[in-house]
């Protein structure tokens, strides 16, 4: 099935770099980004990003159930990822805030 039609980019080549990435690291982070890099492509309209999404998540859920790794690693990563947005998403916000006051103040 065709994912990404700006690229061309097939489901299968996608969950295969996807595969690529969790056997050398099952515990990294793996963005759709990491994955158009990997393939040598880049997002052009990012349209097909959330599907992307959605891949990764379902082949490395698929990929732990087929390793046997406990539950509670995998729902212990999960709320580390979480946290981390958590993070970010706060940190993102409170740059905004302060580059709003800058303009406002000039």
């Amino acid at each position: 099935m065709l994912i990404c039609q700006c690229n061309v980019i097939s489901r299968r080549d996608i969950v295969s770099t996807i595969q690529d990435f969790l056997a050398a690291d099952e515990w990294q982070l793996i963005t759709p980004l990491k994955v158009y890099h990997a393939l040598n492509k880049r997002g052009r309209c990012c349209g097909c990003f959330p599907n992307v999404v959605d891949i990764i998540v379902e082949t490395t859920e698929a990929w732990h159930r087929e390793k046997a790794t406990p539950e509670a690693d995998v729902i212990d990563f999960l709320g580390r990822l979480r946290a981390e947005h958590e993070r970010m998403a706060q940190q993102q916000a409170e740059a905004r805030a302060r580059m709003r006051k800058i303009r406002g103040a000039a």
